[in-house]
This record gives structure tokens, C-alpha cells and sequence, in this order.
């Protein structure tokens, strides 16, 4: 059984860092990409960062590049978001999603990896609440 378990939401003050952590099991890690994703109230899901853990390359949105930072740990199964300098627009539910898969030119190379249908299997999210 696939698994997607998301954890380090939570309150924080503008300027202010999280770190979200998705552990995953029930598949091959290294042959899936892995991306976040986030909610806000009555808005679309949106993309915001991906990784391929075929060679660890990372694609990000425009909203968040130079704040959040991606990463993996293969041994682990689990993959990292570094959210530094957040904003109270970063407010939302944070969604992993896994897809098998993780070609780096496609995924981060081309950015394919921020798009949401192309994910089959999604964690349970963390709500990330940024006070202004």
C-alpha cells in the first residue's frame, strides 16, 4: 500500500521558517518523482516544488524559488521542504504527491513535475499558517 505521510506544519510569524518532511513508503522511492503542492482556502491546488530522486534535481515555482528549498533522503524515503522567508500568502494546506516516473528532463528539466494530474498517489496535507 502506497503512503504519503506529511509532518512540520504550522504557525509561524512572517519572515519565518518551516520545515516539511513526507515520508513515503510502498514503492520504489528512486523511480518516482516527488512533489508539494499547496491549498489555500477557495483556490486551486498549485504546485510549488518538485524533485526527481533519479538524480535529485529540483524544479520550483516562481512564487517560492529562492525561499523554499527541496530535498531528498533515498535512504529514507522521505523528501524535505525548507520554507524560509515565508509570507502570509504562503498560507495553505501542503500536499506531497508521488508519481512514478523520474526522468529529470521531464520532470524538472521541463517543470512537468508542478503539474497536479499528472500525480497518482497524494498524503493526507499539512496546514502551514503564516500571522502577517
Amino acid at each position: 500500500e502506497v503512503q504519503l505521510v506529511e509532518s512540520g506544519g504550522g504557525l509561524v510569524q512572517a519572515g519565518g521558517s518551516l520545515r516539511l518532511s513526507c515520508a513515503a513508503s510502498g514503492f520504489t522511492f528512486d523511480d518516482y518523482a516527488i512533489g508539494w503542492f499547496r491549498q489555500a482556502p477557495g483556490k486551486e491546488r498549485d504546485g510549488v516544488s518538485c524533485i526527481s530522486n533519479s538524480d535529485g534535481s529540483t524544479y520550483y515555482a516562481d512564487s517560492v524559488k529562492g525561499r523554499f528549498t527541496m530535498s531528498s533522503d533515498n535512504a529514507k524515503n522521505t523528501v524535505y521542504l525548507e520554507m524560509n522567508s515565508l509570507k502570509a500568502e504562503d498560507t495553505a494546506v501542503y500536499y506531497c504527491a508521488a508519481r512514478p516516473g523520474a526522468n529529470p528532463t521531464y520532470v524538472t528539466g521541463l517543470g512537468m513535475g508542478l503539474i497536479r494530474d499528472e500525480y497518482y498517489y497524494w498524503g493526507q496535507g499539512t496546514q502551514v499558517t503564516v500571522s502577517s
